[in-house]
């Protein structure tokens, strides 16, 4: 598959049609989609990963390799025997109650779709219950939690409540990220983790499911 090669160079560099159009290739050749995905498109999206932890990348570069990924993860989903057997594991993310923004919370989803998680993304403005449902419908390992205003961090605390009062926070390990929170706001709320940036937030999903 050397010939190939060049499909992780091009989602370090977030070349989108490029990128597809050598997935295409690969599909062509009787490469299998299992192996696209592990061979290139996951060792792209750790390079561009490694890259924005020693500053040699930043979130554009991060946004433009997210955006590539997706648009091969998009020819290949169909291809796939069961997405339950390729994934790293299941993660439910979404932006808290009263808080609309969505940019850092979709990086963090396509950074982590990209490096093999199965990732279902509920969009912004999530209640507690909204998340609750989420659990119970996608039995999923971690849960994460994004808010980018003060005057919505503290909803975070409601979710991690909420799912304990539904008898479900054991099955799941909360994750939480954005602008105004840190560790120690994590540990104040009783999350099991806290990411700074969406390299991080994969690193600490992989490390906390065992898969590093």
């Amino acid at each position: 598959m050397a010939e190939f090669k060049d499909l992780k160079d091009f989602i370090v560099s977030g070349k989108l049609e490029d990128a597809k159009t050598l997935v295409n290739e690969a599909i062509a050749s009787g490469v299998v989609a299992e192996d696209i995905i592990n061979h290139y498109l996951i060792k792209g999206m750790e390079e561009i990963g490694l890259r924005f932890e020693e500053g040699r990348a930043f979130v554009p570069n991060l946004l433009l390799a997210a955006r590539a990924m997706k648009g091969c993860l998009d020819i290949l989903k169909p291809l796939l025997k069961d997405t339950s057997e390729t994934s790293l594991g299941t993660l439910v993310i979404g932006t808290v109650k009263g808080d609309l923004h969505d940019i850092g919370k979709n990086l963090v989803a396509s950074m982590l779709e990209g490096c093999g998680f199965e990732v279902i993304n509920l969009g912004v403005d999530i209640s507690d219950r909204q998340f609750v449902e989420a659990v119970r419908k996608y039995n999923p390992q971690i849960v994460c939690l994004s808010a980018l205003l003060t005057t919505t961090m503290n909803y975070m605390k409601n979710v991690i409540d909420t799912l304990a009062a539904e008898g479900l926070r054991d099955s799941v390990k909360v994750l939480i990220g954005g602008a105004p929170v840190n560790e120690e706001f994590a540990i104040k709320i009783g999350a099991d983790g806290y990411s700074a940036n969406a390299n991080g937030a994969v690193v600490l999903a992989k490390r906390i499911l065992q898969v590093c």
